[in-house]
């Protein structure tokens, strides 16, 4: 049984393409591609499953198209709509110490210019434009959205589980 411990999100599977069971895949990790990978693991209904693939061929930057053994028919691809993609890390090849946006789900983010005063939880990572932010849910409740960029980050404890951010005077106050 594969733990989420031991991969990280690369992707998440969108519509079939054409009939023969072929599925598109918006990546942000090409690792597959990298490592010459022979399969992707899927999340299908809380379980993450291995998928071996037959083929795949990019369609652009972030896009590719994936054909996955056994499945061979529209209506099984369309199975897999909207399933999130992750890789094994023990076959990837980036660093072990290197963290992805989503593995920093759950990490406490703290103030570094008050004294490393907790600001809150990371609950999630917002990168679907060039600036990144962090959600960020507060002590109280509330939730803060504050950026992600490595001007304000000044450190990540990934055995502590913390995010050291040093902000803009005031941003906190936003909130």
């Amino acid at each position: 049984m594969i733990k989420e411990e031991e991969v990280y999100k690369i992707g998440k599977i969108g519509k079939p393409h054409g009939v023969k069971g072929e599925v598109s895949l918006m990546f942000s990790d090409d690792v597959f591609d990298r490592v010459d990978a022979d399969y992707l693991v899927l999340m299908v209904d809380g379980i993450l499953v291995p998928f071996f693939m037959d083929e795949y061929r990019f369609k652009s930057g972030e896009t590719a198209l994936v054909k996955f053994c056994d499945i061979d028919t529209k209506e099984q691809a369309q199975e897999l709509t909207g399933c999130d993609v992750y890789f094994q890390k023990k076959l990837s090849d980036r660093d072990e110490n290197e963290l992805t946006w989503d593995e920093l789900k759950g990490f406490e983010v703290v103030n570094a210019d008050d004294g490393d005063r907790p600001i809150g939880i990371l609950k999630y990572v917002d990168d679907a434009t060039e600036n990144v932010l962090f959600g960020v849910e507060t002590h109280d409740g509330s939730e803060l959205l504050l950026p992600a960029a490595d001007e304000f980050i000044q450190a990540v404890d990934a055995e502590n589980r913390k995010i050291r951010v040093s902000l803009p005077e005031g941003l906190l106050d936003l909130g």
